[in-house]
């Protein structure tokens, strides 16, 4: 049994992958899940007795030759791979966790607010919603001050409707909240958000025990709103200077696409509702 955030990673990774997919023969019925740590091993040029160490908590400072070694055994990507160094460098990782707890620059608010056509909104390690403009209020009720993004896709009911990729958006909520445990396994507000939707929906555990990173980035999104209907957007997150457990959300229309025509009722839906003057 894993004991430690590195052994459960390892694990994870090695049961999520299947002799074909690292070029090895497959003979007959397997009794275990993915790989055997035998295989992984081999393909790590380690002795299984050290891999099973690693996986159960008992190694737990491998040198930089064995830690490439085997994130190319378990064919990690760049995003999963950065995780892995975090967790074998815990005390390197937890240099994140000092910035935490800094609050939203009023600079970034107002920036944010001259953005009258586009939803922006800044997020915690945990996916809180830390700040929002109009637009992204106007977008959905759930994007406020003090929600959570990870909540509202797999708690609350609307979720399903409103991401019309949902399990896209649960795999990307999930794997997000995981790269962001890597850089601060300490972190009260993540080890709190994960036992909550833990217990309240069995699609979030499943995720979480597949120990999937992706940070947030760059792509496109399929949204329903339920008076202007669908809208395809582009996604983009930056991270915030002097703050990198923050990061800056921003979703963009093509111009003259349907989509940029239900930005801007929106943008007129929130004018009034603010009592802002409409531009002309």
């Amino acid at each position: 049994m894993s004991t430690t955030p590195l052994g459960e990673f390892l694990r994870a990774r090695r049961e999520a992958l299947r002799p074909q997919d690292v070029g090895l023969p497959e003979h007959g019925r397997r009794r275990v899940k993915g790989l055997r740590r035998e295989e992984v091993a081999i393909l790590a040029g380690v002795s299984s007795d050290y891999y099973m160490r690693l996986e159960q908590g008992r190694e737990s400072s491998p040198s930089p030759q064995v830690v490439d070694a085997v994130a190319r055994a378990l064919r990690l990507d760049d995003a999963a791979t950065e995780h892995l160094w975090l967790l074998v460098r815990p005390r390197e990782a937890n240099l994140w966790a000092n910035t935490d707890g800094i609050p939203v620059s009023p600079q970034l608010r107002q920036l944010m607010d001259t953005w009258i056509g586009s939803p922006a909104f800044v997020i915690g390690p945990a996916l809180d919603i830390l700040a929002c403009n109009a637009m992204a209020t106007a977008l959905h009720d759930g994007f406020a001050a003090g929600d959570n993004l990870a909540r509202m896709v797999f708690l609350d009911p609307a979720g399903r409707e409103f991401y019309q990729e949902w399990e896209r958006a649960a795999d990307s909520c999930v794997a997000e909240i995981r790269a962001a445990y890597g850089h601060d396994p300490a972190n009260a507000r993540i080890t709190e958000v994960v036992a909550e939707l833990s217990a309240g929906s069995p699609e979030f555990a499943r995720r979480w025990a597949a120990h999937e990173v992706k940070p947030k980035t760059q792509e496109g999104k399929h949204l329903r709103h339920p008076d202007v209907g669908d809208l395809h957007i582009l996604f983009s997150a930056f991270s915030v200077n002097g703050a990198p457990h923050q990061q800056l959300v921003v979703y963009q229309a093509e111009p003259a696409s349907p989509t940029a025509e239900a930005f801007d009722q929106l943008r007129e839906r929130a004018e009034r509702s603010s009592g802002a003057v409409p531009a002309q």
